[in-house]
């Protein structure tokens, strides 16, 4: 399969911390690419450097072929990536519908362009998506609740139908499970599951639940200290002592 993301020698330091050693990483086109290390190891200040929340000291990240280094958070969502943050960030005082309508609005005018006089309701082949992506995510029948009163599970796959109704390439999803209840967290995994059969879509998880990981990944990335120490299908993550080591100090996955 050919590779959709790529980072080359990846460096990032905070002051006299260095949170990326070198970081080297490819995702395949189509795959779910986890990644996963203890606290502190990087996870996140990587995947910030993906959509251009942080630029890397040195190094390269290229995605479908084009640097990602120096372009804004707005201009590589326009590219096709997209990313679900740990806490579900959506507006809480809008309707589970107008939450949808209004990422794919951006994306199909390449900026928010609301008006007083074209209201929402108005922008049929917009409501349209809105609603099927809904349907997607098994949303559809809450469309006219207000999204504060949703649940946290229910509120993170409306982050997703967010996500997925501007048809990203990439979607990196940020401990997607974080206090979710076993029941919630299991349906989000069939719902990623259901997202990977019916779009092509390149999924990268960073997610401390191995339960979610093992369940999920075609491929995983383990960082410790900033680098990566190893890169492997599950099977063979799971016996590697040097995950074990820096992952669980030691302790069986």
């Amino acid at each position: 399969m050919p590779t959709i993301l790529e980072v080359q020698n990846v460096n990032k330091r905070f002051g006299g911390l260095k949170a990326l050693d070198d970081v080297n990483l490819k995702v395949e086109e189509g795959s779910i690419h986890a990644i996963i290390g203890p606290n502190g190891a990087g996870k996140s200040t990587l995947l910030n450097c993906f959509v251009g929340r942080l630029v890397p000291d040195t190094g390269a990240v290229t995605f479908d072929g084009q640097s990602l280094i120096g372009r804004k958070p707005h201009e590589i969502n326009q590219m096709g990536v997209s990313r679900v943050f740990q806490t579900p960030e959506i507006f809480q005082d809008l309707t589970v519908a107008e939450n949808v309508m209004i990422p794919a609005l951006a994306r199909r005018d390449g900026a928010f362009r609301l008006s007083g006089w074209a209201p929402l309701s108005r922008e049929k082949e917009i409501r349209d998506r809105a609603m099927a992506t809904l349907e997607d995510v098994g949303l559809a029948e809450r469309r006219d609740l207000e999204s504060g009163s949703l649940s946290r599970g229910d509120k993170r796959r409306l982050e997703m139908a967010m996500c997925l109704v501007q048809d990203p390439k990439l979607l990196l999803l940020d401990e997607p499970t974080a206090g979710m209840s076993r029941a919630d967290t299991n349906n989000t995994i069939d719902l990623l599951k259901r997202i990977g059969q019916a779009r092509n879509v390149t999924k990268v998880v960073i997610e401390h639940d191995m339960h979610v990981v093992f369940s999920l990944a075609d491929r995983i990335s383990v960082l410790a200290q900033g680098h990566v120490i190893v890169e492997d299908v599950p099977e063979r993550i799971k016996g590697d002592p040097k995950v074990q080591e820096a992952y669980l100090g030691g302790a069986h996955l």
